[in-house]
């Protein structure tokens, strides 16, 4: 479960209270609302006896944000339910709407793993009026001022290049030749920092590190004799821990620094976009939404596509919501909201995908 706090929300972050055509509340975009299309578009299949050559199954988990345990313990005790599926639909996909325009509908093939780690720093503990220049929260913190200092290299994959291109039209000029050309664009060393440094698009391009939790004493006159920090490592496809591990440690540079891999890594996979659910969506796509550029994404996060793969089902991770800049921050973060509308829509869209792809 996500937290909120609702000192900082226009409502109380569990009400669903609509305000001004849209849905608040925790969760209403991850993925309560992608959770009620789906069941809604069951809820019709049955009740319009749509004919159907497949078998359309609703399949809710839990725990997919922190050890998959759900899903983990379905395909582990109930595999023979879903064993034989040919897709999976499930959260993903970055949908982008400006200017009261959809201008593009991102399906993803692929996510970042979580690498999550925790370092670790011991040293004597004393009196506050005393300092201790090699204390555990002072080597600590400049372990992590390393860490936020590092600069990952730039990657550029088949299906992040493929975006880039895709998108370019929509992009105003110099950004548009540049996006055209992207591979030969991040040559260029001041570009390519710039955009790696950039919200929207830096995570498609390398690793990243997010510093989220530090902890060190319980009293402020009191030096601790530890001091801990958590981050949120994701890497690429293709990215091998143990390689990234290496190079963390050159880049604290301080063998005192325990570092502890605090989950369980799942190496990231992919699914090809040449398949039959793919044309589908982007026909349904075009046809709501004909100014929208149709392109691959590559989630930042991570989701449960990553283990249905292994069993041979192609997953896409896409839903027919769609939302603004502003909208897509409050994801985890404050005034989390879905429009009505999007709520509506999206599922007629979610349903005709799916009742094509089942006919």
């Amino acid at each position: 479960m996500v937290t909120a706090d609702p000192s900082a929300w226009r409502v109380d972050p569990f009400s669903a209270e609509i305000v001004d055509g849209s849905i608040y509340g925790r969760g209403a975009l991850d993925m309560k609302s992608e959770g009620l299309l789906q069941l809604m578009t069951m809820i019709i299949l049955a009740r319009e006896r749509a004919p159907l050559s497949r078998d359309v199954i609703f399949l809710a988990t839990a725990d997919e944000e922190v050890k998959d345990e759900g899903s983990i313990w379905m395909i582990a005790n109930k595999a023979d339910l879903f064993k034989n599926a040919e897709y999976l639909l499930t959260e993903g996909g970055d949908n982008l709407l400006a200017e009261g325009k959809v201008k593009f509908v991102g399906i993803d093939v692929a996510e970042k793993a979580p690498l999550w780690l925790q370092l670790k720093a011991t040293g004597q503990p004393g009196h506050g009026s005393r300092p201790i220049a090699d204390s555990a929260p002072n080597r600590l913190v400049r372990a992590m001022a390393r860490v936020l200092a590092y600069e990952p290299p730039i990657k550029l994959l088949p299906a992040v290049e493929k975006f880039f291109k895709d998108v370019a039209p929509l992009q105003p000029e110099p950004m548009r030749s540049k996006f055209a050309n992207i591979r030969e664009s991040l040559k260029d060393s001041d570009f390519a920092r710039d955009l790696a440094g950039q919200r929207e698009y830096g995570y498609l391009l390398r690793n990243t590190i997010s510093l989220t939790m530090m902890s060190g004493g319980k009293q402020t006159n009191v030096v601790p004799n530890e001091a801990t920090c958590d981050l949120d490592v994701r890497l690429l496809p293709g990215e091998k821990p143990e390689e990234f591990l290496a190079a963390l440690k050159r880049v604290i540079d301080d063998p005192r620094i325990q570092i502890e891999n605090t989950n369980t890594f799942k190496p990231p996979n992919s699914s090809s976009g040449e398949t039959e659910l793919f044309q589908i969506i982007t026909s349904v796509a075009k046809t709501y939404h004909p100014e929208a550029v149709i392109t691959t994404k590559m989630l930042s996060g991570y989701t449960e596509s990553q283990l249905y793969r292994q069993l041979g089902i192609i997953s896409y991770g896409w839903a027919p919501i769609y939302t603004t800049t502003e909208e897509n921050a409050g994801v985890h973060g404050n005034n989390e909201r879905i429009t009505v509308k999007n709520v509506r829509e999206g599922t007629r869209e979610f349903y005709e995908v799916v009742s094509q792809i089942a006919r």
